[in-house]
């Protein structure tokens, strides 16, 4: 199987459930900025697998790991029309999904200090691919919002896609907590 079909030549593009829309449609869009940000998951793991095996950062790679997979998924439910004979081949994002994010930044939340000031994307190499990923995550819930004025989608993509960047701020401060490295307060230009 050859990875180019020539298909797209035309500015087009298929949905998994069948048909064809252009590229720059606002569906597209979305599932873009999804895949994107699951690229940017990609570089932080990627700055976590220098870590040696068993500290405290390198443990984040398991939870990165499964925020992809349901990256990936948010992005097949996005691709496919909700009447798409197809639908029953996608693992659609539900509210069980929020809630373990929900988990998941409550228990991360323990290690880090309250919060008082804005912090900059910046700090370890894995946190500011994890601001990254967070703010592309923010660029595909404008897209998705967008899209849903357009064409009936699943509600839970919203929530999680919220959810989910709130666990990616939460991610990358505790990056650079355990790495002990300083958070980069905001300060206002004068």
């Amino acid at each position: 199987m050859k990875i180019y079909t020539r298909t797209g030549d035309d500015g087009s593009t298929a949905l998994f459930g069948g048909g064809r829309v252009q590229k720059d449609d606002v569906r597209v869009a979305a599932y873009g900025a999804v895949d994107e940000a699951n690229s940017a998951l990609g570089m932080a793991r990627a700055a976590l697998a220098s870590e040696p095996a068993g500290s405290p950062l390198a443990a984040l790679d398991d939870d990165l790991q499964a925020l992809q997979s349901l990256l990936f998924d948010l992005g097949a439910d996005l691709a496919t029309p909700l009447d798409a004979k197809t639908r029953s081949y996608v693992t659609a994002v539900d509210e069980a999904d929020a809630q373990r994010l929900e988990r998941l930044i409550d228990e991360l939340s323990e290690e880090l200090p309250p919060i008082t000031h804005f912090v900059l994307p910046a700090g370890t190499n894995a946190s500011a691919a994890l601001q990254l990923a967070r703010a592309t995550v923010r660029r595909a819930e404008r897209e998705t919002l967008s899209l849903s004025k357009r064409a009936e989608i699943n509600p839970q993509v919203l929530v999680v896609l919220n959810r989910l960047s709130d666990l990616l701020f939460t991610l990358a401060r505790v990056a650079n907590v355990r790495a002990r490295v300083d958070e980069v307060k905001w300060t206002a230009r004068k």
